[in-house]
């Protein structure tokens, strides 16, 4: 199991733990669906870890909008 840090996953969302879940997740979903990865990985590594490393290598960007108020 690779270990991924946490200071770069966060750098991408704000610092929020809760919007880096949300991230992993949902592109998880999408690999797991058949959405082509976005790095070089071996086929049996798992659908998060492949979004972590995606998002570690800078390959996946995230746009969050604001919520209404």
């Amino acid at each position: 199991m690779e270990v991924f840090p946490l200071e770069k996953l966060l750098a991408i969302t704000d610092k929020s733990l809760f919007k880096l879940v949300l991230v992993v997740s949902k592109r998880a979903i999408e690999i797991a669906e058949g959405s082509p990865k976005l790095c070089d990985v071996s086929p049996s590594v798992k659908p998060a870890s492949v979004a972590l490393q995606e998002i570690v290598e800078g390959r996946l960007k995230c746009k969050f909008s604001k919520g209404k108020k």
